[in-house]
């Protein structure tokens, strides 16, 4: 730093360290151009009329940073121009006005309060919070509603959070957007009262792929809830209409519906929320899907092959690709395994991560359900790409669930493994794949689980199921009898998402079109 004694002009040497120290100084005033022929050492020269603790903290620079020294000099005022300084854009990978929303207060205010009172409010205790006179009076559905603009067209540094290393938009980061965002919804319909966690995200597609960066409307309200804990929220991504304008069907990116459910913040229990009301014929149609959504998995829970065996069918598939294996590593027999199959257990991929409070949801001490999307399908794209050799291209994200709570500073396990390639290597009896497409669907399911960080206690937190298209001819094989059943339990998915096409109910991104290898998401 240099100050011209007699005039009080003061000047900084351009360094990172001097940046700093000025910056948190927070001066206003006038710079003196970098360029000017009088600033030939690239220094900063602020005016003489600062206000008296502006002087003080320009005195705090020199004695705080040894990079600062004093010197007399003297400036044109003809070289002077106006100071001023970006606001810094700190995220957490959450668009900004959804992150508001969420986090209320700073995480060591929050660390301190639960250190004072000596509890840990993660645990469920015998007195209940939530008023037993509470309204619960029937809400609209557009009571909820609620929408974001994410300007990625006129904002540089916004989209900069956003796209990755090849300028796509990172579809992670839109996931983590979209759980942030049936948040605010969910408590605009529950109030603060309770609290809200995510249960299951049904279904994520891509209906019509980007092929441009613009600006995106997300948006979305409760579209089910009968009075019971559990809400079904719809969601949408949208190219942003002109002002006064309306979403185009051909501008919706994604659809999808988020499950909320509502808890006792004390005792950790489900409590009754406020029923929706259907109005419209378009609510209606909606309710109608919420509800035939909440039956299909309360059905698939009691088929589950956690509790039932495969059937019939199932158990010849079994039998056939067991026999297949045999014929692989028989010695008398010329058949051998094809270059493109590949067992299953060579194709996982794990990843293991401390949870920090960055990425916490509006309690404090749980890691919000966005973040697990994100990790899950980034880890998922990289399994794909690693099975394939190709970048593969997202389709969908099928029904999933979050079991379990991930608390801030626990380590958080994911296990990625290609459980399905469609067509498959061996067809069941009455199925004729397409062998001759040049596309092979790939269907990831990530595992997860939590430890805390003296690895004592562990819990599954979370099964996710993606599928990505891949333009190669490649095949999975199962051999063992755990691998079997992970590849029945994705065989069903496919099965139910073929139903769901053939009876109309299913997005159109469910068939991927040529256009979606063109995509800017991924």
């Amino acid at each position: 730093m240099m100050i011209d004694v007699l005039s009080g002009t003061m000047f900084v040497r351009e360094n990172r360290k001097a940046d700093k120290h000025l910056r948190q100084a927070q001066l206003g005033g006038n710079v003196i151009s970098p360029e000017s022929p009088s600033n030939p050492v690239n220094t900063f020269c602020f005016s003489s009329n600062h206000d008296p603790a502006s002087r003080a903290a320009c005195g705090r620079l020199c004695t705080i940073s040894k990079c600062f020294r004093l010197e007399l000099t003297t400036v044109s005022p003809r070289f002077i121009r106006s100071f001023h300084s970006s606001t810094p854009r700190l995220t957490d990978g959450v668009f900004r006005a959804l992150t508001e929303a969420r986090v209320r207060t700073p995480w060591i205010e929050a660390f301190r309060k639960k250190q004072a009172e000596g509890s840990d409010p993660t645990k469920a205790s015998d007195k209940p919070q939530v008023p037993a006179d509470r309204d619960l009076t029937p809400k609209r559905m557009s009571d909820s509603y609620h929408s974001v603009i994410l300007p990625l067209a006129q904002d540089p540094w916004l989209l900069d959070t956003y796209t990755n290393s090849s300028g796509h938009i990172r579809l992670g980061t839109i996931f983590m957007d979209l759980d942030a965002l049936s948040g605010v919804i969910a408590y605009k319909h529950t109030d603060d009262a309770v609290t809200t966690v995510t249960a299951a995200c049904d279904r994520i597609t891509i209906i019509h792929p980007l092929t441009e960066i613009c600006d995106l409307e997300l948006s979305g309200q409760v579209t089910y809830a009968t009075g019971r804990s559990s809400m079904e929220i719809s969601l949408q991504v949208a190219k942003a209409p002109k002002d006064g304008g309306k979403v185009k069907n051909e501008d919706v990116l994604i659809n999808c519906t988020f499950t909320m459910v509502s808890l006792d913040p004390g005792t950790k229990r489900p409590v009754p929320i406020n029923p929706v009301i259907a109005e419209t014929p378009e609510e209606k149609k909606l309710f109608t899907r919420g509800e035939q959504n909440s039956k299909r998995r309360k059905q698939l829970t009691q088929t589950s092959l956690i509790k039932h065996t495969p059937n019939d069918l199932e158990s010849d598939l079994i039998h056939a690709y067991w026999q297949k294996q045999i014929q692989y590593h028989d010695s008398t027999d010329p058949l051998r395994k094809p270059d493109n199959v590949h067992f299953m257990d060579t194709t996982r991929l794990q990843t293991a991560a401390i949870m920090q409070p960055q990425f916490r949801n509006r309690h404090h001490f749980m890691i919000f359900g966005g973040f697990l999307l994100k990790q899950t399908f980034e880890l998922a794209f990289c399994c794909a790409a690693s099975f394939a050799h190709t970048r593969p291209t997202f389709v969908s994200l099928d029904p999933s669930t979050f079991q379990n709570p991930v608390p801030v500073g626990s380590v958080l396990y994911l296990t990625a493994t290609v459980v399905y390639t469609d067509p498959p290597l061996i067809a069941a009896p009455g199925e004729t794949p397409d062998t001759n497409s040049k596309y092979t669907r790939v269907q990831v399911r990530v595992d997860s689980k939590v430890r805390n960080v003296e690895h004592g206690e562990t819990k599954p937190t979370g099964q996710f199921n993606y599928t990505f298209n891949v333009d190669r001819d490649i095949r999975v094989m199962p051999r063992t009898y755990q691998e079997f059943m992970m590849y029945i339990d994705a065989r069903r998915r496919v099965e139910q998402v073929s139903a769901s096409v053939d009876s109309g109910e299913a997005a159109s991104g469910e068939q991927l079109s040529p256009r979606a290898q063109e995509s800017v998401t991924e």
